[in-house]
Formats: structure tokens, C-alpha cells, sequence
């Protein structure tokens, strides 16, 4: 009899995941734009694997002049490699860039500004999570730094070619996490003061990606570009690599079952970035390729411009390059 029950109980299980993920399959939003990409410039960071890496082929397949800005040079290579047999299109250029170093991203840009006559599409998708509160060289939280910080220059240092390759687009890789976090605007380096504090870290940097979005759809109004952040989904990702060797087996079962693909996630990302449906709607939270539920924070303007000074003073923006935004 007990036996019997087991089987009944697993089959009972089975039975629920299996519904569980057709319920995910028709709920996640596909981009469907025809957009055609010939004759435009993309940066997509962190393009060598994840969300990024399907991001960027997507803009290949539209025959998009593809950047992979990526930390690491042998695996940016091979995603280049893998993106150009897929998509026929070799116009894809691997460029080194570490967002927790500042002076990565200033070599990064400046190059980029040297080389490229126009950036129709900044893809901010680089990111960390699930490590240990750290401090980088630069004297800065690692993950606030990568997560945020770094985006925050880069887009900076990049804005006037997004303005003159205008109408073109920012898009921020926030989360729903956000709706966790516990931002202290006057400690943006400190560990947060939570039981579960790497969560509670990880949730407060893409806080910071939403807050900045709208900060820079305000500034940006008028100009011809315009910005947006998005909400990927729980996505089976690489972003359990930095957990302990247990919790991280744990997760990886978990997301097979409960998660997203990585292509799937990278639908939000795409949408936003090539949609005609997002015209005019920036400063917009979006998920699944429709209007998301932004953190009630998020919304707070004040909060928004004091994050943005603060962010000027952590990144050691010059005076001259405070007057590009």
C-alpha cells in the first residue's frame, strides 16, 4: 500500500511540473518585432554567455554591427564565433570590458568613442550576483559597482554618440528582485543589514538600475533617445556559479525545472531594444515584452536624483563629463 501511495505522491509531482512549465511556456513573452538592424551599431555587455550571448545574436540575425562587450577574451571569442555561424553575420567585434573596474570602463569607452561613428543600441546586461559583500580596487562594493556603478559611467561616457545616432535606445537589465531591496542612499557601499544580506545586495543594485533609468529618461527627454529597464525573468543562467558548491547543485536543479531558458530570457531585453512598441514610452519597467510592475521606490524621483549625485561622486565624473547629461 505504501508503495503504491509513493508512486501516486511522484506521479502527483511530475504531474504538476509538467503543468507548471506549459503554464510558463504560454506566459513568457516572445519578441516578435521585424525590425531590421542593417546598418546599425549594438553594444550588448556580458554577451558572452546568458541573456546577453542571446541578446546579441538576435541583433546579428537582424544583420546589426554587433559589439560583445565582455570581461573575459577567450569566452567573448567563442561566443563570437558561435554568433557568427548561427547568424551568417561576421560584423560581430569582441572589445574587453570589466565593469568593476572604472578604469576598464573608461578604456572601454573611450575607445569606443574613437573607433565608432555611431551607438544605436546600449545593452546594459553585465552583472553579478551571489557573492560575498567585497570591495573593489577602485574602493567601491563589487556588486553595486558591476551591477550599477559601471553602467552608470559607461552610459555616461557614451551619450553623445547615443545622441547622435538619435532615435536610439538604452536598455538597463533590472529585475523584479528590486522589490526586495533595503537601499540605504546614504551607505551605498555598506553591507546591507538583512539575515539574507548577498540577496538584499543583489536586489539594491538593480534598485539602483531602475532609479537610474528613470533619472535618464528625464534628463534625456527631447533628445532622441530613450531608455528602459527590464525585468528578465527567473532565467537559468551562470548566475549560480558564485554560490557554494551545495547551494548552487540545489539551484541548478531548481531553475531546470522552475525557470526560464536563457533564450527566453533575453525576449524582454530584445523587445525593448528594437520594439516599435516602446517608442515613446521611456523611463518604462517592462517584463515578459509587456509593461512590468515597477518597485514602489523606484518611483520616487527624489530618490532617484540624490542616487544619480551620489553615483556622480562614487564614479569620479569630471566636470565636463557631468555636463553631457
Amino acid at each position: 500500500m505504501g508503495c503504491f501511495i509513493a508512486i501516486a505522491v511522484i506521479a502527483s509531482i511530475i504531474a504538476l511540473v509538467f503543468v507548471f512549465k506549459i503554464f510558463l511556456k504560454l506566459t513568457t513573452g516572445w519578441d516578435r518585432s521585424p525590425t531590421c538592424l542593417v546598418g546599425k551599431t549594438a553594444i550588448v555587455t556580458g554577451a558572452n554567455s546568458g541573456i546577453g550571448f542571446y541578446t546579441a545574436q538576435d541583433f546579428a540575425k537582424r544583420g546589426a554591427k554587433v559589439i560583445l562587450a565582455c570581461r573575459n577574451q577567450k569566452r567573448a571569442e567563442e561566443a563570437r564565433s558561435k554568433i557568427v555561424e548561427a547568424t551568417g553575420n561576421p560584423n560581430v567585434i569582441v572589445k574587453i570590458l570589466d565593469q568593476g573596474s572604472l578604469a576598464s570602463v573608461r578604456a572601454f569607452a573611450k575607445e569606443i568613442n574613437e573607433t565608432e561613428e555611431k551607438i544605436d543600441i546600449l545593452v546594459n546586461n553585465a552583472g553579478l550576483g551571489g557573492i560575498e559583500h567585497q570591495i573593489s580596487a577602485d574602493g567601491l562594493s563589487l556588486i553595486m559597482q558591476t551591477n550599477y556603478f559601471g553602467p552608470f559611467l559607461l552610459t555616461h561616457l557614451l551619450i553623445d554618440l547615443l545622441k547622435k545616432s538619435a532615435p536610439s535606445r538604452i536598455v538597463n537589465v533590472a529585475s523584479d528582485a528590486a522589490h526586495f531591496a533595503n537601499l540605504n542612499i546614504n551607505d551605498l557601499n555598506g553591507i546591507p543589514d538583512a539575515y539574507f544580506s548577498k540577496s538584499v545586495d543583489y536586489s539594491n543594485t538593480k534598485l539602483c538600475n531602475i532609479l537610474f533609468t528613470n533619472e535618464l529618461a528625464r534628463r534625456l527627454k527631447g533628445s532622441g533617445v530613450e531608455t528602459y529597464s527590464i525585468h528578465p525573468g527567473a532565467v537559468e543562467t551562470n548566475f549560480f556559479d558564485n554560490f557554494p558548491p551545495n547551494a548552487k547543485r540545489v539551484f541548478k536543479v531548481v531553475a531546470a525545472v522552475f525557470y526560464k531558458t536563457t533564450e527566453e530570457g533575453a525576449q524582454t531585453s530584445i523587445y525593448a531594444s528594437v520594439s516599435k512598441d516602446v517608442v515613446g514610452k521611456s523611463g518604462t519597467y517592462f517584463a515578459d515584452c509587456k509593461r512590468g510592475w515597477m518597485p514602489r521606490a523606484a518611483k520616487d524621483q527624489e530618490l532617484s536624483r540624490k542616487l544619480w549625485e551620489k553615483s556622480v561622486e562614487f564614479v569620479k565624473l569630471t566636470e565636463e563629463e557631468r555636463q553631457l547629461l
